[in-house]
Parts: structure tokens; sequence; C-alpha cells
């Protein structure tokens, strides 16, 4: 995996017209938000939270507190299917996991959902369908000792401040934040062939950063504990965010390359408005898109629908039934979607990333007919309040909205307000702000 890469296309999608840089008072507006902001520390209540679950659980303060950030993505997370491009990024909410080391060779978890502590040796890593939430921690430990790494008991405590049911990632931070708990506790390095010497700690105990070598690996060996867990996702961006995020940055994550690439985002906030209807889905399964891509594409003799664009698969389309031709139309056009926003994104046009959002939620509506009223209403009166930039659907009934920074609680007022009078439902929208990796 590299870290850096090219766009694969460079023209610019047709139903996206360019909107221009932004104003130079936009810049200095960004400058000083983003100073101002510095002061800020994300993660200080969930550090708490998860510190005092601890606290209360085993009686004592914990060795180590580590937070694995959620993540959000604006365009292209139906993409990996076919080796597309993500444009997304860590936010503010955390899975964060307490723990302290212990001598009996047990592992103790505990969790702050209603659930009971889970409690077992170090020697039995099977799935405990009386306590599924746990499974993933088992994955992890169960992919270190097969590349080499050695670890012995230990105590946790693990807290959620990630939204239910929201696609932003709960399984994949659970799981980043297991690897990184370990790597605290019995520090160990990672390479193509497994287990390498450790990294030494500092006269204050402190252990190293991870290179971006090591959090290649480590994403490697998260992607290989997802594979079978329920309601995880095994594809390449999934982690990415927990290890590579960057405060102020969003990622163009390119899973046919491997390639992460972080891009500045100063002056516009992500505001996600939550309806709470669960079970409304975007895109269809993921399952559904995958058998729909490797269709298309085995019937058009290509490795990926990556190396397709609009016009050919349009030449194509008597030769695919109609719901693999909408599927895979969708698929390609938010692929370029995606790789032109990366474009957008490095000539610093967030105006033309919010017009790509706007048209990643058109095109996914007239494909696979997945919207509903109340989303709609949501990118309806998104559209029309000021210093709204672009919204888009995310799985699990809420919009994500790319708002200027001088007009964020003004657009939270007014759609909140004007959501709840359109339909007597009340709404919380709330910010979410671009953080850092795994700490």
């Amino acid at each position: 995996m590299v870290l850096s890469h090219s766009p694969a296309y460079t023209s610019t999608p047709a139903d996206c017209p360019r909107q221009g840089p932004r104003a130079p008072v936009q810049h200095r507006l960004a400058r000083k938000l983003m100073q101002h902001c510095e002061l800020m520390q994300p993660g200080v209540d969930a550090q708490n939270l998860t510190r005092d679950l601890f606290r209360k659980h085993f009686g004592y303060t914990p060795a180590h507190v580590v937070l694995a950030p959620a993540h959000l993505a604006l365009l292209g997370a139906e993409t990996q299917a076919c080796d597309g491009v993500v444009i997304g990024a860590a936010i503010d909410r955390f899975v964060g996991m307490a723990s302290s080391p212990r001598t009996d060779g047990k592992i103790e978890l505990v969790f702050s959902a209603p659930s009971k502590p889970e409690t077992f040796w170090l020697t039995d890593l099977k799935p405990n369908p009386a306590a599924p939430w746990a499974n993933p921690v088992k994955a992890v430990l169960a992919q270190l000792r097969k590349r080499g790494a050695h670890f012995s008991g230990f105590s946790a405590a693990v807290y959620s401040t990630i939204p239910s049911g929201l696609n932003f990632g709960a399984a994949a931070a659970l799981e980043v934040a297991t690897a990184a708990t370990v790597r605290q506790l019995f520090p160990y390095s990672l390479s193509e062939t497994g287990a390498t010497l450790p990294p030494k700690r500092d006269e204050r105990g402190r252990l190293p950063p991870m290179t971006k070598t090591e959090r290649r690996h480590l994403a490697a060996l998260c992607r290989a504990a997802s594979t079978g867990q329920p309601d995880a996702a095994p594809d390449f961006a999934a982690h990415i965010p927990a290890l590579f995020g960057k405060a102020w940055h969003l990622l163009s994550i390119d899973c046919r390359a491997e390639s992460v690439e972080p891009m500045p985002l100063a002056g516009e906030a992500l505001i996600v408005c939550d309806t709470g209807l669960r079970s409304f889905r975007i895109t269809p399964p993921e399952e559904t898109l995958i058998t729909a891509a490797r269709s298309v594409a085995e019937q058009l003799r290509l490795k990926s629908l990556r190396s397709l664009e609009p016009r050919m698969l349009n030449a194509v389309k008597h030769k695919l039934a109609p719901d693999e031709f909408n599927c895979a139309y969708h698929l390609v056009c938010e692929i370029q979607r995606a790789v032109a926003a990366e474009r957008a994104l490095l000539e610093d046009d967030h105006h033309q990333l919010g017009c790509y959002m706007f048209c990643s939620y058109e095109s996914a509506r007239e494909s696979f007919r997945t919207s509903c009223a109340e989303i709609d209403l949501l990118i309806e009166l998104a559209r029309g309040l000021p210093g709204c930039l672009g919204a888009r659907p995310i799985n699990g009934g809420a919009t994500v909205n790319l708002v200027a920074y001088h007009e964020a609680e003004n657009f939270i007022h007014r759609i909140a307000r004007e959501y709840e009078t359109r339909t007597g439902q009340k709404i919380n929208p709330f910010v979410c702000q671009i953080v850092d990796a795994v700490n």
C-alpha cells in the first residue's frame, strides 16, 4: 500500500457543473476557525466516561485509555465493492477502551451498553453467542496471536459514544481500539510476515507513535479479523479513518491502489441530521452490490467496474438486466464523482464537493428507488438554507450536510425547526468534528 496516488479520472462528471474556488475571505475565516479550534480537545468526554466505567467495575484506575474514532463517508462508501474511491473522515464519536494488565491469564471485558461482562482465557478466543459485542475483540486477539504477537491477560472497559444504528463504523473502531490497547499493554510491531521487535518505551513509559507502515499492517490485521464477523465490513476502507485520520482533513481512500491521501477541509462543518429511521438504506445491502458489480464486470470481461465509464456502460445496456444496469451505473458514476471530488478538494473548491454530494443522493434515489419522505425532506430543506454546500443520506436514516462554519448554528436551528413544522417530529442535528486517528 502506498500513501499517495493520482486520480484515475480527471474529468468532472457532467451532471455537476464546476463552481469555482472559494472567495479569499473564506480562507481567512477558515484559518481563524482552525486556530480557535486547536484549543479544543475532542474525545475528552469519551476518555473520562471510559475511565469512569473501568473504575466503577474494577475498582481502580486503568493504566491506559485508547480512543478509536468513528468514520463518516461523504462519497463513495458503496464503491468498495468495485475498487472505488471513498471520501470520508474520522469524526469525534469514539470507541474508548480503558485497560490494565492482569496476571491470571484471563481477559475480562465490560461494555457500556447493558450487557454482562465477558471473561475468558487467553487460550479460548471462540465467539460467544451470549456476548456478541465481544466477538470483534476476540477476533483481533486471535489475529495478533496468529501473527506471533505476545500478550497476557488484561482487564478492559469499552465505552462507545458512536450513535447506535448509524453507518459510522462502530465495529471497525472497536477492532482498532483493541489492537491499539494490546500494543499499549504488551508492545508489539508488525511486518508483512508477522510480529517483529517490539518498540521501546521512553523514560516516561510512552511508546513511539505508529509509523505509516505499522498502521498499514494494523489495518490489514483488523480487516482479517472483520472477515466473518456479523455487521462488520471487511473492506479496505473500513479501518483506514481510525488509523490514518487527520484533524481538519478529509481522506481520499483508493481501494484499488490501497492508498490514502489527506486533504484539508477548512471553513466547513459536517452536520448530521438523524431521523431515527434505522431501517433506512440509501443503497442495497453490500452483498447485493458486490453480486451485481461482479456480474456486470464478468459479462464485460473487466477486472472491476473501476475501469468502466458511463458512456461505455450505456453502450452495453441492452446486454444487462435492468437491476444490474441501474446498480452498475450508480457505482460507476459514484466512482467518478469521488475522484472528481478529490480534485476539487485539492483545488480548495468545496462548493464543488457539495455539488457531488447532492448528485450522489439523486443518483442513488433514481437507481435504487430507496429514498423515503423524511430523507427527501431533509435534503430539500438543506438545499434551501444559507451556507449549505451539499448533503446526502447515510444508511441508518440520517443525512450528512456540508455547511459553512459561519452558518452552522443557523443551519442546525432552522432545519430542526422546519423539519418539525413539516412532520411533527423533532430531530437534534449535531456537528461532527474531524479528528486525528487512534491515540
